[in-house]
């Protein structure tokens, strides 16, 4: 199966690797599996690699790699025997509507749907991890339900607590951190999506999630011991 690749000069320290113009499961799952071949077998001098919905940037060091070598080994993978592995399922619980959910109530107004039923809509899939960014850790969804999509809020708030789940257009997203941000934000989850001392997240790209209800007792039971089943 051919594959269509672009390599794309980032600067002089990175290589944008573009792939078809379109924002799908199939072409994701081709640069998740381009960044797991770069990480595995790699050649001296690559720095790191970011996967997004149909690029992967691959930084590499100058004075060990050159331009021409990094691209003569990425176009050197063959995708058409690469099978993709499935990324990890990850639940994450989430406390809907109240205090952790302030814009709930009008996401269902939008959608002409109760509460309920947007929880319940908003809670069934296993959503793809597109990508993370923004900030550290704060992943992409895909696969939201097309019924309670709804636009950004028209004016941003200065502060999301972090853990905020939001949907924003067809995407759904978590807040690792408190951040300034403008999607609708209709739950809580008290999992950290990101730990500032060892710089990892608990998600990846290609990973995929599903959120669970919970009550608010759970989620101060969750908050307090970090531990979740």
């Amino acid at each position: 199966m051919e594959t269509r690749l672009k390599l794309v000069a980032h600067g002089d320290r990175a290589v944008d690797a573009v792939f078809e113009n379109e924002i799908s499961e199939k072409t994701n799952a081709k640069v998740i599996a381009l960044a797991r071949a770069v990480r595995e077998a790699a050649p001296e001098g690559v720095i790191g690699c970011r996967p997004a919905y149909r690029t992967l940037t691959v930084e590499y060091d100058p004075m060990k790699l050159t331009y021409g070598q990094l691209c003569l080994f990425l176009r050197g993978f063959d995708f058409a025997s690469e099978a993709e592995t499935a990324g990890r399922l990850v639940r994450i619980p989430v406390c809907y509507g109240g205090k952790f959910g302030p814009d709930l109530n009008a996401a269902a107004q939008y959608a002409k749907l109760s509460p309920e039923e947007v929880v319940r809509r908003h809670s069934a899939p296993d959503y793809r991890v597109y990508m993370l960014g923004f900030m550290p850790g704060f992943p992409y969804l895909g696969g939201l339900d097309p019924a309670i999509a709804c636009p950004r809020q028209r004016v941003p708030r200065t502060r999301v607590e972090g853990g905020s789940v939001g949907i924003a257009g067809m995407q759904t997203g978590v807040y690792p951190e408190p951040s300034p941000g403008g999607w609708n934000i209709i739950g809580r989850t008290p999992l950290r999506l990101f730990d500032e001392k060892t710089r990892r997240a608990l998600l990846e790209a290609g990973d995929s999630v599903r959120f669970v209800p919970i009550g608010e007792e759970e989620f101060a039971a969750i908050e307090r011991s970090g531990m979740w089943k």
